[in-house]
């Protein structure tokens, strides 16, 4: 049963920061926004969550001005304004900080906070007067960054400092975050809550779009769940529970826990002695690295981000050269021939790569195109190089139905669908194909609840079909639910192998445990 939002005009006397009434919004057939009423209280963390394609985004991307409504009303501060560009929305004291950064790498910290501001009052007293500003920011909220660094070689937590900072000095009061720990360590996510804490405590509004459960109760005031366009339920984050806001995602119950049977491990199928892979430098990412994966388990890399994680995985799917030591699959040595992704997925193997929009999709392409990367050759879509649409179009309409893929338009462009069904498209690619072995790099970043328990299910059963996954997540506790067994990794060595507790055991000793293991411990160091 669908329950409204609370009525903005009976919500007490104070003056919201945001209300937004009757939002409508539609692309050609699509509703994205259905009559979204939302009312958003000054000096609070409002957390909005819903499945991919239940229209977050696409209601702030309203608020911002990406996109005008088709209907309906924004009010600031209690005043009916009219946003039709991300220039009205900053003039009204509203900023966003995008999942995927807008950023130039090539310019400084200090050029980029600048940027399309020209003009304006913010650049008018000069890179002086900005570098000021800049360093009372990090004063009064522990945003620390060199004004003067590329942003291109800074970490991903500081480039989304950067973005923040672009918000602040522009004035907003209000924050749009959308999905802002999707690419960030554990230890960076902290320091956005600290930060979030210390704006809510200046009086700023905040709202997060994030499908972790966990964060919305340990962060946010208030919580809106989406579904299918509409705002469903609204409460004090207080007066619910992971569990309840699950099931209003959904429109079902959902199972929050991994349920899976013991592995029954088989034969050797991936192998890797002493692999070494190095950096444009010649420094060692990856330094002899060992391990052998059976069919009929899943193995997790548990490490902390920039740990030779992704380079290990990128090497296993071809992608990287190696500097030495052997790949073996099924117990055959890859041979050089083989050693591309081509090769590698003539050799049955699957990869998910960690970031879709980097090595997964062609955002411009029809999402029937991107769903046929690198299997473009099959005869299934065609003879030589003439691909029949109708059968590739045809391809992806039955991946859609399968992986519950939204909207389920096969000619849509990639880009225009959600974080989380691009994802699963990415998924679908590589998981409907049989692989013997799957290389999982991030499987369920930016995917709602309901896609994850999909997505987790999918690994397991192909585990228990005798295949055999790696999967690398930035989500211990992904890593542990999933993983028969796991690999530490840390410095692009590998310092610990460990099983899992059974369930219901006391995680808190084994999570100590591999936390040392990440941060370089080993047992010969101790």
């Amino acid at each position: 049963m669908i329950e409204a939002a609370p009525n903005p005009s009976a919500a007490g006397a104070s003056v919201a920061a945001i209300e937004l009434l009757g939002i409508n919004k539609s692309f050609g057939a699509v509703q994205a926004n259905r009559d979204v009423t939302l009312r958003v209280e000054a000096g609070s963390v409002h957390g909005i969550v819903g499945e991919n394609g239940a229209g977050k985004s696409t209601l702030m991307s309203i608020l911002y001005g990406f996109y005008e409504a088709d209907s309906g009303v924004i009010a600031v501060n209690g005043r009916p304004v009219r946003i039709a560009s991300s220039r009205d929305a900053i003039a009204h004291g509203i900023g966003m900080v995008h999942q995927h950064f807008m950023l130039v790498d090539s310019l400084s910290v200090l050029d980029n906070v600048m940027l399309g501001a020209e003009g304006g009052a913010l650049v008018a007293g000069g890179a002086a007067r900005l570098r000021t500003r800049l360093g009372e920011l990090a004063r009064d909220y522990g945003l620390v960054v060199d004004p003067d660094a590329l942003v291109g070689t800074l970490a991903v937590g500081l480039q989304q400092r950067v973005e923040i900072l672009k918000a602040l000095v522009r004035g907003a009061n209000v924050l749009i975050l959308d999905e802002p720990t999707a690419v960030l360590t554990p230890p960076e996510a902290d320091q956005l809550f600290a930060l979030l804490a210390a704006l809510r405590r200046e009086g700023k509004t905040v709202l997060l779009i994030t499908h972790k459960l966990r964060e919305i109760m340990h962060i946010t005031d208030w919580v809106s769940v989406m579904r299918r366009g509409e705002v469903v339920l609204t409460r004090e984050t207080a007066a619910t529970s992971p569990a309840a806001l699950a099931d209003a995602m959904v429109g079902r119950r959902v199972a929050l826990t991994v349920t899976k049977g013991r592995a029954r491990p088989g034969p050797v199928l991936l192998e890797v002695r002493n692999l070494v892979v190095r950096g444009l430098n010649g420094v060692p990412l990856v330094d002899g690295v060992s391990f052998a994966l059976r069919g009929g388990e899943i193995a997790g890399l548990a490490g902390v981000a920039g740990n030779g994680q992704s380079e290990l995985l990128e090497a296993l799917a071809g992608m990287r050269p190696i500097a030495s030591g052997e790949i073996l699959i099924e117990g055959k040595p890859v041979r050089l021939s083989d050693s591309d992704p081509k090769g590698m997925r003539r050799l049955g193997l699957g990869h998910v790569p960690e970031d879709r929009h980097r090595m997964g999709l062609v955002t411009s392409f029809e999402a029937s195109e991107s769903a046929i990367l690198g299997h473009h050759g099959d005869r299934r879509y065609g003879i030589g190089p003439w691909l029949s649409r109708r059968k590739v179009v045809g391809d992806l309409a039955r991946k859609m139905a399968a992986f519950d893929i939204r909207p389920p338009a096969p000619r849509l462009r990639t880009a225009n669908f959600s974080g989380g069904n691009q994802q699963k498209i990415v998924l679908a690619r590589e998981l409907e194909r049989d692989p013997t072995i799957v290389l999982a790099g991030q499987p369920t970043r930016g995917v709602d609840i309901g896609a994850i328990e999909f997505i987790h299910r999918r690994l397991v059963a192909l585990r228990d079909k005798g295949k055999a996954v790696l999967l690398v997540s930035v989500e211990l506790d992904e890593i542990i639910a999933l993983s028969d067994t796991i690999l530490a990794l840390c410095a692009g060595r590998l310092t610990g192998e460990r099983r899992p507790p059974p369930d219901g055991a006391d995680n808190e000793a084994f999570v100590a445990d591999l936390g040392l293991l990440m941060a370089g411990v080993t047992e010969r160091a101790a």
